[in-house]
């Protein structure tokens, strides 16, 4: 197929324009505003902003639409005129560069501005990829009405993202030509962790007609990834960075790169393959203006440049079969019936009592610990560091619950590697309870992903790749659990997001705490089509206030019946022995329905937990006494 820019401008250089915000912004334009929205209620101030860009010689103009998709224009209230704003922008650019044709013998060209949702998309994020295709088609509808002869997806900062807007320009106008570009980090790699070349190429073999980078942290780290692009395509390259990074200046963001500046740049694009050059945040006329003059200047052949059109080959390396992964990786493999009792981190750096509480289940045959992540978002320590000094000093296996609260994806998957190389092999992935439940209400919390998310990253280190798709050496080769909750209201939902935690690489399940089995067994009916092994969570209730503490705060199914019978307990140790009894009767009759069960240890009494697995572990029996209470499981 050819391709259709070299059709429109042949091999020479192309000038493009600079930075739309920037532009608003110096003529009064807030930044709280919806800058997309201008072209509705003040187009002669965005067809201005065009006009200078005309003027200083740029050859594409870009409509003032980078935001201009319903998810974006959802937080302005404006989600029902993606159609009406982007139709707009394109006619506003069009009239200017219509202008500009009466003036003068030059012509211009309408490249429609689309750019990323402002979301994360699946596997990391809620919005599904078909979903994500259907609002970028909505916009470039708009942006076609309008008349524009190109389309520019820009700053995209994950290829699964660029993909999807590419797919539904080639849905809507296959006969536009579309420029596809990324932004790039410090290191100028992609936001997600892809290499440039590697983004080149996929960009290219989804139907790109020119791929670049733009906006990202300056010139210097944008070249550096265009001359990794340059070894992956012959495509045209289209280079439009930042005027550098932002100051604060008299609480302003000033970006300091001068035209001057911007223009040597351009010189060193311009050697480098790259055919597209404008600018993006920062830059304003006075820089196209002098990059203009460098093209004029520049000599009419480009410096021959090498490339390549073989993309680079990703291998995996798969990890071992689950049996070979951990002890409990092996009896989820054969079937064998698993115990766990969970021990919650202390507050402090004293850990001997969790560590002879282990030691203790160890001795009485608990196959697993597995260790809460901070749960109802408390200082604790790091569940990490405590299943580790288990493991060293008690010689049980454990579970490290991962929550993604408090880290963002480069730090979860730091700390994934981490884990695995000092020898943890079981995770559990959660959401993680938010701040505002613990006892620093006003922390602040990142949720990059959700437990899907995390479950697709931990699969994807389990076959020795991060998320960007490079290789990482060995593979992690954790067994990867997920959280269920059989008793939520919205159980349709509930079993929806279990099946995409399968989907997404889970292994095992276990469960809220369970106190109403019919509950149970009709959640293991719902998800019979994608059944993984489910361990039970079973909880020793230690009063009447603990069980209504599960039902109304935990979102946990305690039926009237339970409520009932922890009231009648006269004393606190008549009801947590009461709490002990229907504990080991939820036991007894969910074992033939599930494939473990885990125990809380409430407040650290271990006996407690070992009292309800009686008549299970050959080191118990039914006379053990424990006195029980209780912490739990975070948000799944």
């Amino acid at each position: 197929m050819n391709n259709r820019l070299k059709e429109i401008f042949g091999d020479r250089p192309v000038l493009c324009d600079g930075a739309m915000g920037t532009s608003l912004y110096a003529r009064g334009i807030f930044i709280n505003r919806c800058f997309d929205e201008l072209n509705l209620s003040q187009p002669e101030l965005v067809r201005s902003v065009h006009e200078d860009y005309l003027q200083a010689g740029a050859e594409i103009i870009e409509t003032n639409t980078f935001g201009a998709n319903a998810i974006r224009l959802r937080r302005y209230g404006l989600q029902d005129k993606v159609a009406e704003i982007n139709q707009a922008g394109a006619r506003i650019a069009r009239a200017a560069v219509a202008q500009l044709a009466d003036k003068q013998a030059g012509n211009a060209w309408v490249a429609g501005s689309v750019g990323p949702l402002g979301v994360r998309l699946e596997p990391l994020g809620k919005v599904g990829l078909d979903e994500a295709q259907a609002i970028f088609a909505e916009q470039i509808e708009g942006l076609v009405a309008g008349g524009v002869d190109l389309l520019v997806i820009e700053t995209m900062p994950a290829l699964n993202e660029a993909q999807q807007a590419i797919r539904a320009a080639r849905a809507v106008a296959p006969e536009l030509p579309v420029i596809a570009m990324v932004t790039v980090d410090e290191e100028s790699r992609c936001l997600d962790g892809t290499a440039p070349e590697v983004a080149a190429a996929r960009l290219a073999g989804w139907g790109a007609d020119a791929v670049g980078v733009n906006c990202s942290t300056g010139p210097a780290a944008v070249l550096t990834a265009i001359e990794c692009m340059a070894e992956a395509t012959d495509l045209p390259l289209a280079a439009m960075p930042n005027a550098g990074m932002p100051r604060a200046v008299d609480g302003r963001n000033i970006y300091l790169c001068s035209p001057e500046y911007m223009a040597s740049f351009a010189r060193k694009f311009h050697k480098s393959g790259v055919q597209f050059l404008g600018g993006c945040c920062g830059t304003t006329p006075n820089h196209i203006r002098a990059m203009k003059s460098f093209l004029r200047a520049s000599e009419a052949q480009k410096a021959a440049v090498q490339h390549s059109r073989s993309a680079p080959i990703v291998t995996e390396t798969p990890p071992a079969p689950i049996e070979q992964r951990s002890r409990l990786g092996q009896m989820i493999h054969d079937r064998t019936f698993v115990t766990m009792v969970e021990i919650v981190p202390p507050r402090g750096i004293d850990c001997q009592k969790e560590i002879d509480g282990a030691t203790m289940l160890a001795g009485l045959g608990v196959h697993v610990i597995n260790v809460p992540d901070s749960p109802r978002a408390s200082a604790r320590m790091s569940a990490q560091s405590l299943c580790i000094q288990l493991q060293q000093k008690s010689g049980i296996e454990t579970l490290l619950h991962y929550t993604c609260r408090d880290r963002n994806v480069l730090s979860i998957q730091s700390d994934l590697l981490g884990a695995s190389s000092i020898g943890l092999r079981n995770i559990l992935c959660l959401t993680g309870d938010p701040p505002k439940l613990g006892n620093y209400p006003d922390a602040t919390a990142v949720f990059d992903v959700d437990a899907i998310g995390l479950v697709n990253i931990v699969r994807r280190l389990n076959h020795g790749l991060d998320i960007g798709g490079n290789p990482i050496g060995a593979s992690t080769g954790f067994t990867i659990g997920c959280a269920a909750n059989p008793g939520v209201p919205d159980i349709d939902n509930e079993v929806r997001r279990f099946a995409y935690k399968v989907e997404a690489g889970a292994e095992y399940a276990i469960t809220q705490p369970v106190f109403d089995l019919r509950i149970l067994e009709s959640f293991l009916k719902r998800i019979e089509g994608f059944r993984i092994p489910v361990i039970a969570g079973i909880w020793p209730l230690t009063s009447l206030r603990n069980a209504e503490f599960m039902r109304n705060d935990l979102r946990v199914s305690v039926p009237d019946s339970i409520l009932l019978r922890m009231q009648q307990a006269a004393t606190p140790e008549l009801a947590r022995a009461e709490g002990i009894r229907i504990a080991q009767e939820m036991l007894e009759t969910a074992r033939p329905m599930v494939e473990g069960v885990q125990v809380s240890a409430p407040f650290g009494r271990y006996t407690a937990a070992a009292e309800v697995l009686a008549g299970i572990l050959p080191g118990t029996s039914k006379s053990d006494k424990a006195q029980p209470a209780s912490e739990g499981m975070q948000i799944g």
